[in-house]
């Protein structure tokens, strides 16, 4: 686990970059494991059909794949210019990557209804879940005192959201931004 773990200064100082991929390969317990791959799960195959219906079967499958790999880099980039000279700090998990997974469900299917497993019968519109969520992660990140890394799913969830504008604006006619508004407008007109 230590050669694995995101660990900022072997990154600095050894130049050890692999870390920013390989923390996501460990997690703290099976718990932190289910967590992450039950929502990577729920999550991931919606987002990965949709691509391949707005980009096509290959293309489809790469871009699902690119933005999950890209998303375990960029989610801890701000952990990493933070915390790179600070010996104490280490963090595992794909969370940041999950983190990008589902936003980019979120951006794509607003309307949907997000419940958490802690409350049972208790669900959301996606975009409002978005916002609560995302609000909620800044305030701890900035709070700290936490051994988790609240800093990774709100980068993570960021950058799902551009990654999906980008490669929707190169490479197809798909505009994700203007169906993202007509259906929370279509929400709202009940």
């Amino acid at each position: 686990m230590s050669k694995l773990i995101f660990y900022p200064p072997a990154i600095s100082e050894n130049g050890q970059w692999y870390r920013f991929f390989s923390c996501g390969l460990i997690h703290a317990d099976f718990g932190h494991l289910a967590f992450n791959m039950y929502a990577f799960y729920t999550f991931g195959i919606v987002v990965e059909d949709a691509f391949r219906s707005i980009f096509g079967d290959g293309l489809g499958r790469f871009f699902y794949a690119l933005l999950y790999v890209t998303a375990l880099l960029v989610c801890l980039l701000p952990t990493y210019v933070k915390n790179k000279d600070n010996y104490a700090y280490q963090s595992l998990g794909a969370s940041g990557a999950v983190s990008a997974i589902v936003f980019v469900s979120i951006l794509l299917m607003p309307t949907a209804e997000i419940g958490l497993i802690f409350i049972p019968f208790f669900t959301l519109p996606s975009f409002i879940f978005g916002v609560i969520y995302l609000a909620i992660t800044a305030w701890l990140d900035r709070r700290g005192s936490s051994r988790i890394n609240h800093s990774a799913h709100l980068y993570g969830g960021l950058y799902g959201i551009a990654f999906l504008i980008v490669i929707c604006q190169l490479f197809s006619h798909f505009n994700v931004l203007a169906q993202f508004v007509l259906q929370v407008r279509s929400y709202f007109q009940i």
